[in-house]
């Protein structure tokens, strides 16, 4: 194969990925709104508005970030399917979870149920988008902080930033954000959906430990030395 073609080849491979990229953020961005304002029944939905808002904005620095400097780490976060079958079942549970803790808060808005305070709703906000800059932080310290449970053959050990408070610092801002999210949406109804996150959270953080201690070198060591895996003093 000629020099030109391998370049030609190379740029179709980038190109591709920049478009899946694009695509899976896009998607996001509209599912997001579909779920918001079609319960709601209105664009007025101004919760819904800066919830997105401080979710897709950091978005944007967070992938423009690993597109240009670890896009390895953005084509793992791409995977969706688990390899373990326990993990394969999880997601077949939370999928419906999922799309009624973002759907409740609409309705909520949409017949009254729900009178949040104003200030409960803005320090919600705080903390959500407190959880996804902690979450961005991870991705910069873990290169292999996969969407999925796997261990790679280069894998290494992290130590360092937030992995020196809990072995499991991703997990810790997905539960601050989904604990937050119904109150920043204004609903307490959500709350009941997004609290299954949970358990849900202790059950996956299992099954990794059990691939981590099995085939990451290391692992043991770092996990006698940082003791908690989601929860600092109490997990």
């Amino acid at each position: 194969m000629s020099e030109q073609a391998k370049g030609t080849s190379s740029d179709l491979d980038q190109k591709s990925f920049r478009r899946i990229v694009v695509s899976r953020f896009a998607g996001l961005f509209i599912i997001l709104g579909a779920m918001f304002f079609l319960p709601a029944w209105t664009f007025a939905y101004w919760h819904a508005w800066i919830y997105m808002l401080i979710l897709v904005v950091p978005m944007i620095f967070t992938v423009r970030y690993l597109y240009k400097n670890d896009p390895e780490l953005l084509k793992r976060r791409l995977r969706m399917r688990e390899r373990q079958r326990t993990q394969r079942l999880i997601q077949i549970v939370m999928w419906p979870i999922f799309l009624l803790a973002y759907i409740v808060p609409g309705f909520d808005y949409r017949f009254h149920w729900s009178n949040v305070p104003l200030t409960v709703v803005i320090v919600s906000e705080v903390l959500v988008l407190f959880s996804y800059l902690f979450i961005a932080l991870v991705f910069k310290t873990n290169s292999y902080a996969s969407r999925i449970i796997e261990v790679e053959k280069s894998q290494k050990v992290i130590t360092t930033g937030p992995y020196a408070i809990v072995r499991h610092p991703m997990y810790l801002g997905v539960l601050i954000m989904y604990t937050f999210s119904a109150l920043a949406l204004g609903s307490y109804w959500a709350l009941i959906p997004m609290s299954t996150i949970i358990p849900v959270l202790f059950v996956r953080i299992r099954e990794e430990e059990k691939e981590l201690f099995d085939n990451l070198e290391g692992y043991k060591e770092y996990a006698m030395k940082t003791k908690y895996r989601l929860i600092p003093g109490i997990w």
